[in-house]
């Protein structure tokens, strides 16, 4: 005889009892479409950051060079035997040359740059020091396994093998005035390659030291740009993204009036950026859509739109990085 008093075992129960599956794993059987993955996760938590420490105006700030901001490094691998990669914005000119053996400078490496320049802001010296590679990866919020420790380690090989290219040509006066400089991202580099990640330098004679080239560490004196630090980690892994937010916080911010800067064509927005995978208009166009929608997840009030004819991003004046410094 059945006892009336026993408590009724409802349907979770039955497959904990039964089959000793996991909560997890249960869930996401049973509900697959409410379970985040971790990458998720962290990434909505990164957002939330963003957006609160800008509320606060509170951000952390990186820093960049000009150059690399106005002009983007290729955001995709290169074919092997493309060793030369040219941007242009305005009347500026970026040209990159790759070391035969390393290649051209591409995708997250742009994190490179952007460490180094923020490590010579804040240490106010040519000659930049840190622990270790697991320093730069915890910097951007990167993992630190061994296939995360193999890029950064690539990534060096790339930028310390990479030649610049940098020139401007402007009228002031009657007078056509031209500047051009040509420069390797570092003059010299001792890196201590550790076989763990997370292992820092056994004392300061192992410590990571270096030296920005004379060029490029007077741009950065001369004109460090910053960027939101958090923003930089979210978009990591999004390096189109990443160009065209930095680009976007550094153009809104000395814009005096609203601007509009065509697409296509010798001075287009299509030319400044690192991307060259979009050569249709119409994909471009489709692509910068959705580059303006995640800026604005992180940026709510991002000023720039695309003009209703679809030829120009419109952009106004308006401050993206709030934090102290900037």
């Amino acid at each position: 005889m059945q006892n009336s008093n026993a408590r009724r075992v409802s349907p979770m129960e039955t497959v904990r009892l039964t089959s000793m599956e996991s909560t997890a794993t249960a869930s996401k059987r049973m509900m697959p479409d409410l379970i985040v993955s971790k990458q998720k996760l962290r990434q909505a938590e990164g957002i939330s950051l963003v957006r609160s420490k800008r509320e606060e105006g509170n951000q952390v700030l990186a820093f960049s060079s000009r150059p690399f901001v106005m002009c983007g490094l290729p955001v995709r691998k290169p074919s092997a035997d493309q060793l030369l990669f040219e941007r242009r914005n305005g009347n500026f000119l970026l040209q990159s040359t790759g070391h035969p053996e390393f290649g051209l400078p591409y995708g997250q490496d742009r994190l490179v740059p952007i460490y180094l320049a923020t490590l010579a802001v804040q240490q106010k010296s040519q000659a930049v020091r840190f622990r270790s590679g697991a320093e730069m990866l915890d910097t951007f919020g990167m993992s630190k396994g061994g296939k995360e420790y193999r890029r950064l380690v690539e990534a060096f090989e790339r930028i310390f093998g990479a030649t610049i290219f940098f020139g401007s040509d402007r009228v002031k006066g009657t007078a056509k005035v031209v500047q051009r400089s040509r420069f390797n991202f570092l003059r010299e580099a001792r890196i201590w390659y550790h076989r763990h990640a997370d292992q820092n330098a056994l004392s300061e004679d192992f410590e990571n030291t270096v030296v920005l080239s004379d060029e490029l560490y007077s741009e950065i004196a001369a004109h460090p740009i910053p960027t939101d630090l958090e923003a930089v980690k979210v978009l990591a892994g999004a390096p189109a993204v990443l160009d065209l937010f930095m680009w976007l916080s550094y153009r809104c911010h000395i814009a005096q009036r609203e601007e509009k800067i065509p697409i296509f064509g010798s001075y287009g927005l299509a030319q400044q950026l690192g991307s060259v995978e979009y050569s249709r208009p119409r994909r471009f166009r489709v692509k910068l859509d959705e580059w303006l929608n995640s800026i604005r997840v992180l940026w709510p009030d991002c000023p720039a739109y695309i003009t209703p004819e679809r030829e120009c991003l419109a952009i106004r004046p308006a401050t993206a990085v709030k934090g102290k410094g900037a």
